[in-house]
């Protein structure tokens, strides 16, 4: 039997339009101060669909703003070395306040030496060691993209994380285990993270008064596995097979919304919930190390 209760439905659309639109007035502010423009970098190496989508997206969000970018793009043949160089000149450049390289990189290119090479207050995709050790000080630099998103969702959409048990599904260096952090140093959540080895996950996911899932398994979080006025945040992105589409594809996330949600009080759906939001999360950060390098 369907459960009665009326869902909200976190729009990460609609919330990252709003933040857009509070960058680009800020953005139009400097421009009146004759003060410089934020100005974003991005490295693109070969030419893979996924990467070039996302890359688009950001060029285009620039775009709506008001940034400056630049946007460098290299055969996937370029040697790491080469690749360093070039994350060098843009350390090196002062009118670039942040930069990000696109993930996946080729195989044979070391993701850690390219990301360390970046410099920390430049570092918008919030990766390297610097900024991901500084989410547990009382000085947090620049947060992770995705991480950010998701807690600035929680924030506009009032959820309270005070003493609230957090259940994290998924300990990635770049979703999950910041999150984790984040939930308990800035949210002052109690926090329970799950991953590949935790054994019987549905005995955790339904301790949880919000469940937060990044693990890339489509439909992994069933509605058996949740409890009534849970809160859901669906992290995962998964590109699925689907004739139906013209595209041939569906995007599915890591939680079967039909079983799940009648039984949430909140939900992000898949796509349109935190997907917008790292991309705009990008902006919030270059926005920020801009303004911290005309101090």
């Amino acid at each position: 039997m369907a459960n009665t209760n009326k869902y909200t439905l976190i729009d990460g659309r609609k919330v990252a339009s709003e933040i857009k639109k509070e960058i680009a007035d800020r953005v139009a502010e400097l421009k009146r101060n004759n003060k410089k423009l934020p100005h974003l970098a991005i490295i693109l190496v070969g030419d893979d669909g996924g990467s070039t989508t996302y890359v688009d997206g950001k060029v285009k969000a620039c775009k709506e703003v008001g940034f400056h970018y630049s946007l460098l793009r290299f055969a996937d043949t370029i040697s790491e070395e080469r690749l360093l160089k070039h994350v060098d000149q843009i350390n090196n450049d002062e009118d670039i306040d942040g930069f990000i390289v696109q993930l996946p990189l080729p195989p044979r290119i070391s993701v850690e030496r390219v990301t360390e090479k970046v410099l920390p207050e430049k570092d918008v995709d919030g990766f390297t060691n610097e900024n991901f050790g500084s989410i547990t000080s009382a000085n947090p630099h620049i947060f992770p993209a995705t991480p950010f998103g998701v807690m600035e969702l929680l924030r506009r959409y009032n959820v309270d994380t005070n003493g609230k048990h957090c259940v994290v599904v998924g300990a990635s260096r770049l979703v999950g285990a910041p999150l984790s952090m984040m939930l308990a140093e800035q949210g002052r959540a109690t926090v329970t993270i799950c991953h590949k080895y935790t054994k019987d996950l549905a005995s955790h996911t339904r301790q949880a008064d919000i469940l937060l899932v990044a693990v890339g398994k489509p439909g992994l979080i069933t509605g058996d596995m949740v409890k009534e006025g849970v809160v859901v945040i669906d992290i995962g992105t998964t590109r699925v097979e689907d004739t139906t589409k013209e595209r041939g594809f569906s995007l599915k996330g890591d939680v079967d919304f039909d079983s799940v949600a009648p039984k949430c009080s909140m939900i992000t759906p898949v796509p349109g919930g935190v997907g917008p939001m790292t991309i705009v999360s990008l902006l919030m950060n270059t926005l920020k190390a801009a303004e911290q390098n005309t101090r």
